[in-house]
């Protein structure tokens, strides 16, 4: 990505005291309004955070979305969810009886992406319903906004992201028109992991858009359970320079699992639910894994943009 040097807009900055950016998405989407771009390094810091986790709304004693809801309203910023949102088919029911009273007390500050399960529905149409303008323009689920000094880009793992598709060409387009000096992106289904579910090849090409252009964050749901991975390119090579950070939080509520597997340059596993919060500066970023009470090992750490 190209790295300039310019003003950044006030408006996001407030996004962690409860004001609210619009996301804008492929044409036609809603204007946006998170203005500005990256500031310079010698200016003053802007800090924002973005949390959340994936795989949520599981009605029944197995499911822990109330307790994870309850990590949220201690936690301010935008929040985002790397889909599964209401199992088991994302149904307006399912949305109404298992996401609404958890998680859906901060729905105005929520920016979605959808999974799997949320596309039980055809074409995913209630989960576009519920989440209206925050999940982006309708039938799409690809999306992007400013946070802070951070661009970042809700992508969809469940339509075509291969070469030659629509969302593939959108995702280079907008990597290179909103130069900035830190992105992030999140969808539902890994490239790499070691949980249950495993990683999917389906995502290698928008990671080699985003590796090319300078991406330096990427979460996923999808593995009920939590993994940090060590920065790497596309096809799994420890890159500490330009590689992208991936983490898995599949642990919005749905019960946990393990890991059958280990991969290459996983650093940090846990089946635990919880919610992942970064705090996003200028050129960096910490993260911490906060889990629920009686969890064990909290992860945490900060690495710095490209």
């Amino acid at each position: 990505m190209r790295r300039q040097q310019l003003l950044c807009g006030v408006f996001i900055a407030l996004v962690a005291c409860g004001h609210q950016d619009t996301p804008t998405g492929p044409s036609p989407g809603p204007p946006s309004t998170g203005g500005g771009t990256t500031p310079p390094d010698t200016g003053p810091d802007i800090e924002a955070v973005l949390v959340g986790a994936g795989d949520i709304g599981w009605c029944g004693v197995e499911g822990r979305s109330d307790q994870t809801a309850a990590l949220l309203d201690a936690i301010p910023g935008a929040v985002f969810t790397v889909g599964d949102n209401a199992y088991m088919s994302g149904s307006a029911e399912n949305f109404r009886r298992c996401y609404e009273p958890t998680w859906g007390r901060h729905k105005t500050r929520t920016r979605p992406t959808p999974g799997n399960h949320d596309y039980e529905t055809p074409g995913a149409a209630d989960y576009f319903a519920y989440f209206g303008v925050n999940a982006g323009p309708p039938g799409a689920g690809y999306y992007t906004y400013q946070l802070g000094a951070w661009q970042i880009f809700a992508l969809n793992s469940e339509v075509p992201v291969s070469a030659g598709s629509a969302q593939l060409a959108w995702l280079r387009a907008e990597l290179g028109a909103r130069p900035t000096r830190c992105a992030l992106a999140y969808f539902h289904e890994p490239l790499f992991g070691s949980g249950t579910n495993g990683g999917d090849a389906k995502m290698r090409e928008a990671w080699r858009v985003m590796y090319e252009l300078g991406v330096d964050v990427v979460l996923s749901g999808h593995n009920h359970s939590y993994e940090r991975f060590a920065p790497q390119d596309p096809d799994g090579r420890f890159d500490p320079e330009r590689g992208i950070r991936q983490f898995v939080a599949g642990t919005g509520g749905a019960p946990v699992t393990g890991f059958p597997r280990i991969e290459s340059n996983s650093e940090m596993r846990s089946s635990t639910w919880g919610v992942l919060k970064l705090t996003l500066r200028r050129s960096q970023y910490a993260w911490e894994f906060v889990p629920v009470p009686g969890q064990p090992l909290p992860d945490s750490g900060s690495g710095s943009c490209h």
